[in-house]
């Protein structure tokens, strides 16, 4: 998927503009990723096709994607899901959240 700079920076604004600390701006993201990215979507996590279902915040302030395969639940971090192809609708905001936390 490839996304412009440009936009890229105005969507982490627009997830960060009331946020002051790092735990606010994350918390930005979840809801602007929960508010715009479609589910379920397929993915595939160490070779296993899975769901995604939903996205959450741990206790760490880490956003994870709920997955699903078979019987078997994982939460696997956004920052290292694969969005497969075509990626879902609304995922141009999992990788503004990449590029925001690479500044981290």
């Amino acid at each position: 998927m490839k996304i412009s700079a440009a936009t890229l920076e105005r969507l982490i604004e627009e997830a960060t503009v009331d946020a002051y600390s790092e735990s606010e701006q994350v918390t930005g993201f979840l809801t602007a990723i929960q508010d715009n990215l479609a589910r379920p979507f397929v993915s595939r996590v160490l070779g296993v096709e899975v769901s995604v279902e939903r996205i959450e915040l741990t206790d760490a302030d880490e956003i994870v994607a709920m997955c699903r395969g078979g019987r078997t639940r994982q939460a696997v971090p956004v920052l290292m899901l694969p969005l497969g192809k075509p990626p879902p609708k609304g995922a141009k905001w999992i990788e503004a959240y990449r590029r925001w936390a690479r500044r981290r």
